[in-house]
């Protein structure tokens, strides 16, 4: 475990991508050098500083966590972003992977429904000189679900199933990265939005992270 007792923020963001993530099979150079550029402890609660860097889950109020730093990093070289796209976060929290969203994409608009969270998470980011993100509280489904507005979009928590409504707010050929399922089963699943509306999705990987709030537990649309 790495954490800022032990060394300094530097060191301990080298290891956090050397011994966490590259071994979990995050080997995209683009994502590597964000996760080295982003200073994480800026992200993380002042009692958990010591823990910034560590391969865990760290807690935020409501009851909401910060996810462990490797599952952050697979999202983001799975949505597989480029430069001029347009990206819908659900789920703010810290802001961290907001952070690493922005830096890989034109534009980021971020939806907590957590009111008291975004301030401070636009304080982080405007720490960090991040610019083209727009914090938005919402609850639950995006009330534009019928606006096909974005090029990726990805939860920053589990669902047991992706609302149909959100597939309308991809543009066609655009994606969605969720963990989807019910525990002890849960999986990273990205789906296309296909030329006639419809979802294809691909199952990535396995891993269990908390619900995101807001959204029905009985499965609402399969693929």
């Amino acid at each position: 475990m790495n954490t800022l007792t032990d060394m300094t923020p530097d060191i301990a963001r080298f290891n956090m991508v050397e011994q966490q993530i590259r071994t979990w099979q995050v080997l995209d150079l683009n994502v590597l050098s964000l996760l080295n550029q982003v200073d994480r402890h800026l992200f993380v609660p002042a009692a958990f500083q010591a823990l910034a860097y560590s391969d865990t889950e760290l807690p935020l109020a409501h009851g909401e966590c910060i996810l462990a730093p490797r599952v952050d990093a697979r999202l983001l070289q799975d949505l597989q972003l480029q430069s001029h796209e347009h990206v819908l976060e659900i789920g703010t929290g810290s802001g961290y992977l907001t952070a690493l969203l922005a830096m890989s994409c034109a534009h980021v608009t971020s939806l907590e429904c957590h009111a008291d969270f975004i301030a401070p998470a636009q304080q982080r980011l405007s720490q960090c000189g991040i610019r083209n993100v727009k914090l938005v509280h919402s609850e639950g489904m995006p009330s534009n679900a019928s606006h096909p507005a974005y090029d990726a979009i990805v939860l920053g928590g589990s669902v047991a199933s992706v609302p149909a409504g959100l597939l309308a707010m991809l543009k066609p050929g655009g994606r969605l990265l969720g963990v989807i399922g019910e525990e002890p089963v849960m999986c990273a699943t990205r789906v296309v939005k296909q030329a006639d509306g419809q979802g294809h999705s691909q199952a990535l990987w396995d891993v269990v992270i908390p619900r995101l709030h807001g959204f029905a537990e009985t499965p609402a649309f399969h693929f």
